[in-house]
């Protein structure tokens, strides 16, 4: 459907009359005066409503809703898996800047260190949990692209295997799409497996 022109909707609904009547209560609640508004009928007052214009066409963009992630609703689980632990996070307004990662001294300069110690090194450092790691998936425009390459564990979330043992579930770019893939936490973890953490540990 066409746009319409603007101009003709606001003489057909008879809305200019009402628009600078507001605009001028406006000015004038403002301590505006006469001469004030005046000023935009002549030629030094286009480049004022040029600057109104713009206001009013980006008053509604560039305004986003908060995108918010609640880590304290009951985790994604697997067919068969159960939760060994899972830590509440609080709802997380999203923003780049509160996601940091966590490297044990182990895995730098090119070590490893075990999943179970990387674990204990976590306790009290609030990591986050899978409910971020499932976000992200459904919104992958939240994920920073330079976690290409990477590993990124949601340790905040601990499962355990129908078989027994215990898993971690990490998010994973790989075959031209992310998704989330997990380890066994008696695995090594490389200096490219990275502990999702909020920025300010």
């Amino acid at each position: 459907m066409p746009k319409r022109n603007i101009l003709d909707i606001v003489r057909g609904a008879g809305l200019a009359a009402g628009i600078w009547t507001i605009l001028g209560k406006a000015v004038q609640e403002r301590g505006g005066t006469d001469e004030d508004f005046h000023r935009l009928a002549r030629p030094e007052g286009e480049d004022l409503i040029g600057k109104i214009a713009d206001f009013i066409v980006g008053a509604g963009k560039g305004v986003e809703s908060a995108h918010i992630i609640d880590l304290d609703v009951d985790p994604f689980v697997p067919n068969g898996w159960t939760i060994e632990e899972h830590i509440k996070g609080g709802q997380l307004e999203w923003d780049p800047t509160k996601l940091s990662f966590y490297l044990s001294e182990g895995q730098q300069h090119g070590g490893h260190v075990q999943g179970d110690k990387l674990r204990e090194e976590l306790k009290g450092k609030l990591a986050y949990n899978a409910n971020l790691l499932d976000d992200f998936l459904a919104h992958p425009e939240l994920i920073p692209e330079d976690l290409k390459g990477k590993r990124v564990f949601f340790w905040g979330t601990i499962y355990r295997h129908p078989s027994g043992p215990l898993r971690v579930r990490y998010l994973h770019w790989h075959g031209g799409g992310w998704g989330w893939y997990f380890a066994w936490l008696g695995s090594d973890l490389y200096d490219n497996y990275l502990a999702a953490v909020p920025a300010s540990i």
